[in-house]
């Protein structure tokens, strides 16, 4: 839908009268969770599983998704959501580091806050951020870091995420260059640091109290953010972030603050436990490293924000829950996107890798987007094969066999395998 468009329908619903319905979204206020244990079958030989493994659950707003933790709460995307390459907004994955999160949201008070070292300090309502500024619309992926941790070996702490942290939206807001030029960022000021809803117990300066996360002023990322209001042409829900979330194209989801409320212009670096020692990788190629050099005291780290998202493919059909027939056609299909620029090429291998071909690549909705493709493979032989998918980027990033690791379990972007029955007919 075009931006204009989804501009109409949120100033419609701000008309008069219509303001509690966006200030209490319904099934905002949590309710009591439902719990159904389900097998978790993801195909014969398959290990690691495509998703972690966990009980499926129904929060406020969402399908049933599979849960890591309830406090914070984490929620994992199942696989079949991704036949498509836009992610609906009820099957998107959720990732909270703090326990207490915002039930409702009144938008007849929330205010967006630029405080600090700006040189018009202000504060925007809802409203003036659809009516005031020129809105965009953008298609973005949003990873959390730890996607896919649960393959790294050796194991690391952290939420043992499978694939399915990650989803694909249409993103609709503003350009937070356009808030910052209204508040004018002052000579002096080194980081901007924003902060949402969401917090724990404590005192304030603790990290179990606060989420915060902050950015060098001077750095791109800021250039092509957008503080989302719409996602997919809907009011974001309230567990991806309602009322408005910051959107980092290229970068994970981290920097995707949640119920953006204050956005702060530092003087000094943010020193808080978020930024160091949270969320840092090794300063080497590919955020690579061992246990050893680890231990050692040795390895530079580094912000995640330094780097942007890696190439990554997955397979998301065949999934391995029901057998192929001999002789009859079959579509591998699946997404690809990278941070680092499209994606170009996607090969498929039927042989475990051992030779590949070229599959036909969907629509291109943007740099940041998943691209699917399709391949059509007619198994010449009953059997069991080994499916891989491999992607390759516009800068020429391509997938490979070696799997990272560092402390943090980030940057995983490992070649995807499926395993496959072939019967005769």
């Amino acid at each position: 839908m075009h931006p204009s468009a989804n501009r109409r329908r949120l100033l419609a619903l701000l008309g008069a009268g219509s303001l509690p319905l966006l200030a209490r979204p319904a099934l905002a206020v949590v309710s009591a969770q439902t719990e159904t244990a389900q097998q978790d079958f993801t195909g014969p030989g398959a290990n690691p599983y495509w998703n972690s493994v966990g009980p499926y659950v129904s929060y406020p707003q969402k399908l049933p998704l599979i849960r890591l933790t309830d406090r914070p709460i984490q929620l994992e995307t199942p696989r079949q959501y991704f036949r498509e390459v836009f992610t609906p907004n009820s099957a998107f994955f959720v990732r909270y580091h703090l326990p207490q999160t915002p039930n409702e949201v009144d938008l007849a008070t929330w205010r967006l806050r630029l405080e600090g070292h700006f040189e018009r300090p202000l504060e925007l309502s809802f409203e003036q951020l659809i009516r005031e500024f020129k809105p965009v619309t953008v298609a973005v992926v949003n990873q959390c870091s730890g996607n896919s941790r649960s393959r790294l070996q050796p194991r690391v702490p952290g939420g043992q995420w499978g694939n399915g942290a990650m989803g694909n939206a249409q993103w609709t807001g503003v350009r937070l260059q356009d808030v910052l030029e209204r508040a004018g960022i002052s000579k002096g000021t080194v980081q901007l640091q924003f902060e949402g809803l969401d917090h724990g117990v404590g005192a304030p300066d603790k990290p179990e109290a606060r989420f915060l996360k902050s950015v060098d002023v001077g750095d791109a990322m800021l250039g092509r953010a957008v503080i989302a209001y719409l996602m997919n042409g809907e009011a974001l829900p309230m567990l991806n972030g309602f009322p408005v979330r910051l959107v980092v194209p290229g970068k994970f989801a981290t920097y995707w603050t949640k119920h953006l409320s204050f956005i702060r212009a530092l003087t000094e670096p943010d020193t808080n436990f978020w930024m160091n020692p949270a969320y840092r990788i090794p300063a080497t190629a590919g955020g690579d490293t061992t246990p050893q050099a680890i231990a050692s005291g040795q390895v530079k780290m580094q912000p995640i924000g330094a780097v942007d998202m890696p190439v990554r493919s997955f397979i998301v059909d065949p999934d391995g829950s029901a057998p192929l027939v001999r002789g009859l056609p079959a579509v591998i299909r699946g997404v690809a996107f990278s941070g680092q620029g499209r994606v170009a090429r996607v090969e498929v291998s039927t042989d475990d890798g051992r030779s590949w071909r070229r599959a036909t690549l969907g629509d291109d909705h943007g740099v940041y987007s998943f691209r699917g493709y399709t391949h059509v493979w007619t198994p010449p032989q009953a059997g069991r094969y080994v499916l891989a998918v491999r992607a390759t980027d516009s800068s020429g990033h391509t997938q490979t066999e070696h799997g990272v690791w560092n402390p943090g379990g980030y940057l995983w972007n490992r070649i995807e395998r499926q395993d496959v029955v072939v019967l005769s007919a």
